[in-house]
């Protein structure tokens, strides 16, 4: 099969930074599927491990990446049981394995769900890594509550962006609350009102704006930016006893000590521990993906798409590489197979 990886980690300006190349298709394990691939998205994710991965070595094996996928299931293992051959299926992987920028892929069926008949593939494709990433993070990591925190306030660090767009949509028409976004470019605040936001703040000046907004201080906080940058910031404007939760990780300590007056908790997200760890609760992103797709079938919630590439290439991948890495992009990128 047709795969885009690389062999060594180098500046998305270098030629080789993706290489095309044909390497065996892969054969499905007990309860995994073959899904032919047909569109893929980009993720935050995708060019820090392209960075990181492989520095200061040549890989004999060019490493796969990507981790959003559409596509139909080919071949299926002796136990899987959720999927049949035929099917269309949407996921975001497993980032311990071969990723989506391929023609094939072996997955695990329990990480995977039907993809929405309503929608494209490209539309498709960029919803799963950024629909668990804000679904486990309101519901699994915050535990919110729709009947019992209807109304309260959160605010979201990062608006435009790929997760923040679906976070603001699920915040606001799944868990009833009173979303306030950050956005200060004039595209990223009209997207940011375009995904339901009730208010949209300058991220430069954080604390007076949410105060201008009218509010002294929030219920929850997600940070989808830089926990250390806004850490002291996200202190002063969470509610005692709120809840702050974060999937930027931190290469220094943080200063939880800061929280304890108020008795603030405080949680990381990762969308991939369940797969990594192979969690007793592995399957429930089967069932989420599939809620995202009912959600998204029924018009209560919208894709995040806001551009398309086309092609199985090695320039398509570096030029959605190059988009990411400005920090400007809005929503998500795909490419269709």
């Amino acid at each position: 099969m047709k795969a885009i990886g690389f062999k060594t980690s180098l500046p998305i300006t270098e030629e080789e930074s993706f290489i095309t190349f044909e390497t065996p298709k892969p054969i499905p394990g007990a309860r995994d599927l073959l899904v032919k691939i047909s569109a893929v998205s980009v993720n935050p994710v995708d060019f820090k491990i392209r960075q990181n991965s492989a520095k200061d070595t040549i890989l004999e094996i060019p490493k796969i990446i990507g981790w959003d996928a559409v596509g139909v299931v080919e071949a299926i293992g002796d136990k899987v049981s959720l999927f049949k051959v035929g099917d269309e299926v949407f996921y975001a992987g497993d980032i311990t394995k071969p990723g989506s920028n391929a023609e094939y892929q072996v997955i695990d069926e329990r990480i995977v769900g039907r993809k929405p008949k309503s929608l494209s593939i490209e539309e498709a494709a960029v919803m799963p890594l950024t629909g668990l990433t804000a679904w486990e993070i309101l519901f699994d990591r915050i535990r919110i509550n729709p009947e019992k925190d209807k109304g309260k306030s959160i605010l979201i660090i990062g608006g435009a962006g790929g997760v923040g767009s679906i976070a603001i949509q699920l915040a606001k028409k799944i868990a009833g609350l009173t979303v306030i976004a950050t956005a200060s470019r004039p595209e990223t605040i009209a997207w940011s009102k375009q995904q339901g936001a009730d208010f949209v703040v300058d991220h430069k000046n954080l604390i007076t704006s949410v105060h201008e907004a009218g509010f002294q201080n929030v219920d929850f906080i997600l940070d989808f930016v830089d926990t250390n940058f806004y850490w002291d910031i996200m202190v002063e404007l969470i509610k005692p006893q709120g809840h702050i939760a974060s999937i930027t990780g931190s290469s220094d300590p943080v200063a939880l000590n800061k929280l304890k007056n108020k008795s603030v908790s405080f949680s990381w997200e990762l969308m991939y521990t369940r797969s990594m760890f192979e969690t007793e609760d592995m399957q429930e992103q089967h069932n989420i993906l599939n809620k995202i797709a009912d959600l998204l079938d029924n018009g209560t919630i919208k894709s995040t798409l806001n551009e398309t590439l086309t092609g199985l290439t090695a320039a398509n991948f570096k030029k959605a590489h190059e988009l990411l890495e400005s920090g400007k992009t809005i929503g998500k990128i795909a490419i269709k197979y």
